[in-house]
């Protein structure tokens, strides 16, 4: 008795998320998408595989980036930079981790009275501190060359199921790019933090929703449609990044360039003419509106809102990239080198006209510290100091 009630609660809900109206059009109905024969359709237990799948993914990553990628990388000449830890500080690493990484001037006073240290040290500390936290050049290539490995393989399975019209490569298709967005959905935490983290998530949900949707509705070429139009540019763009952290310059640029073409015409021109249009209108000249409708074009909407945002950004970039003025990834809170914050108050120091070799209420040791991190400052930025390609968006 005690559990009938919950069982019964269950079962409502199942067959209420399961109605057949919410997912096929007037007319049609679950019986109609019933395997008979040789024809086969989607089942929406299928999916019940991509929690393990993905978590099995997980696993495979780490040790292609542990055994595999960061050998690579070493081979073909990836190397960290040698970066200066913060010193201990318990005041300072308080106000770092809950008020800002980033303290103004005012805060930069308070905290030095607070340590009885310059301003000038405390300063320093937070950027030494905030470098620290800044994954290293080996991290993001073995993360990048996952991903480009991923999506080239969705690119080209994607461009088989496209004129295959066997179902069993469709169920694979839908199954590998499911699983992979699902799988990075669970290392978002732990990947390379960008400014755009929360239009990510966004994006991976919607994603993991339309193509779950789209596969036990049975919309599957519309759905393998549009997870082939966001794989092409998106490998592009990994390529790119790859190509940019080898230091590969000639060929980051000319792949950029192609990035850029192919995200924008597939985002901003075959999405929105051809697959929203015929989604929103050609699909009524032969359907009548009904929930999956609605429901499937608002999320495909979404997706448009996203492309919108980041064609904004990827415009800006090609408009820094054309005048020689691009350094970095327009949504990346990690992508500048350790030095640039150290260049920048070299470079407004000599444009205020404050610039100086010692300061003379300082004693003999901070002026030494002073001279010595200048010096460095000063070869790195002349090893560093080109302009570096963007990562795209």
């Amino acid at each position: 008795m005690l559990f009938s009630v919950p069982s019964r609660m269950v079962l409502s809900l199942d067959k209420w998320f399961w109605w057949h109206e919410y997912w096929f059009p007037p007319g049609f109905t679950w019986e109609d998408i019933k395997e008979s024969g040789s024809i086969s359709y989607p089942k929406p237990r299928d999916l019940l595989h991509i929690v393990p799948y993905a978590l099995l993914l997980v696993g495979v990553r780490y040790l292609f980036q542990r055994f595999i990628a960061r050998p690579l990388g070493r081979k073909l000449g990836v190397r960290d930079k040698v970066r200066l830890n913060a010193p201990p500080n318990t005041v300072l690493e308080t106000f770092y981790a809950t008020h800002s990484k980033k303290p103004k001037e005012g805060q930069l006073i308070s905290l030095s009275k607070q340590c009885d240290l310059p301003t000038r040290k405390v300063e320093r500390w937070f950027r030494y501190r905030r470098n620290q936290d800044k994954p290293s050049l080996t991290t993001k290539f073995c993360s990048v060359s996952w991903s480009s490995l991923c999506y080239l393989i969705s690119f080209c399975t994607g461009l088989v199921v496209l004129y295959d019209p066997l179902q069993r490569s469709m169920y694979w298709y839908y199954m590998m790019e499911l699983t992979f967005a699902l799988a990075l959905t669970f290392t978002m935490a732990f990947d390379v933090k960008r400014k755009d983290f929360k239009e990510q998530m966004v994006h991976h949900a919607t994603t993991i929703i339309l193509i779950s949707y789209s596969y036990c509705a049975n919309y599957l070429r519309i759905g393998s449609l549009v997870m082939l139009l966001h794989v092409s540019s998106t490998a592009l763009l990994e390529l790119t990044k790859l190509l940019h952290y080898l230091n590969w310059r000639r060929a980051s640029h000319l792949l950029f360039l192609t990035f850029s073409s192919v995200f924008l015409v597939t985002r901003l021109i075959v999405f929105p003419c051809r697959v929203l249009y015929t989604s929103l209108y050609i699909s009524m000249e032969f359907l009548q509106p009904f929930f999956g409708y609605y429901f499937m074009n608002a999320l495909l909407m979404v997706l448009q809102l996203l492309h919108i945002f980041w064609a904004s950004l990827v415009i800006h970039m090609l408009y820094k990239f054309i005048n020689g003025t691009i350094k970095n990834d327009a949504r990346s809170d990690t992508e500048e080198s350790d030095e640039s914050e150290e260049v920048q108050e070299q470079n407004n120091k000599e444009k205020n006209g404050t610039m100086h070799f010692s300061n003379v209420t300082n004693n003999c040791s901070q002026s030494n510290s002073y001279h010595s991190e200048t010096s460095q400052s000063n070869v790195a930025q002349q090893l560093t100091g080109r302009a570096h390609l963007t990562n795209g968006c």
